[in-house]
């Protein structure tokens, strides 16, 4: 209602600039995480087909370059596609794979990613992902490895859950070829093994989700011990920069103690 109401009076880009003003006044955070949800429901409430909010939510995903790149943001983790979500009907997950490849082919393409020096990673079981974008995603991550000013994390066939078993998996290898001794273990040694391991920054300060939903869903579960979660009741389709910075200026308001 109020993005509305902002382009009927032709205030937008007033508005976007006061909040870009109030949120430049404090330290912002350093790693992002964004819960893509509500395109289902975007689409039903407009009586579209499902696949057209998929659409429309992957279209608006490629504004967060530009956003988080203007804004100082080093760090996003989008959370795109979990494990759970195979077991949506086929037809829908078949859709969901097709409108990936087609947004992966264009990020290969996309020139912000060396203008802006982003290095991006695809985190998750990506055994279980078509071949199709497990190419694609290599074939980005290759281009974009030397990279290290920004970086950009897409989570697909993910699970915070699946992700700490796995980092369980590998040091449980190390131990039993007697390349770590297990009395030596700790929280450090299993933040080596996580998926978010080549970040400066692992754990995101804070995390959005869109939708009006207010759980994390697994997404990031062992990082966000200490991230400051902010829920919007807006679907991602309709996400805009505006509605970015007023999370930013919530997360800027909170006192962070980390449990002193």
């Amino acid at each position: 209602m109020l993005q509305t109401l902002l382009k009927v009076f032709g205030v937008y880009k007033i508005y976007e600039k006061y909040l870009e003003h109030q949120i430049s006044k404090k330290e912002k955070p350093k790693h992002i995480g964004l819960i893509l949800d509500g395109n289902r429901r975007w689409a039903r409430e407009k009586s579209l087909p499902t696949k057209l909010g998929h659409y429309f939510g992957a279209e608006n995903a490629k504004n967060l370059l530009d956003w988080c790149y203007k804004l100082g943001i080093e760090s996003v983790t989008v959370f795109a596609f979990s494990t759970e979500n195979f077991n949506r009907p086929k037809e829908e997950v078949d859709e969901l794979f097709a409108i990936m490849e087609e947004k992966l082919r264009e990020l290969l393409q996309d020139e912000r990613i060396h203008k802006y020096r982003v290095r991006v990673k695809g985190i998750g079981k990506m055994d279980l992902l078509p071949q199709s974008i497990r190419s694609l995603l290599s074939d980005i991550e290759r281009n974009t490895a030397d990279y290290d000013q920004h970086f950009l994390n897409i989570a697909l066939a993910y699970g915070g859950r699946s992700e700490i078993v796995d980092a369980v998996k590998k040091i449980c290898e190390e131990v039993k070829a007697g390349r770590l001794d297990p009395s030596t273990i700790s929280a450090e040694t299993i933040e080596r093994h996580l998926y978010t391991s080549h970040l400066p920054h692992p754990d995101p300060d804070l995390i959005i989700r869109t939708s009006g939903e207010e759980r994390l869903s697994g997404f990031l579960l062992w990082q966000s011990a200490y991230s400051e979660l902010v829920f919007l009741d807006i679907f991602w389709p309709e996400f805009r920069k505006i509605d970015l910075m007023r999370a930013i200026r919530i997360y800027q308001q909170r006192d962070r103690r980390f449990g002193r």
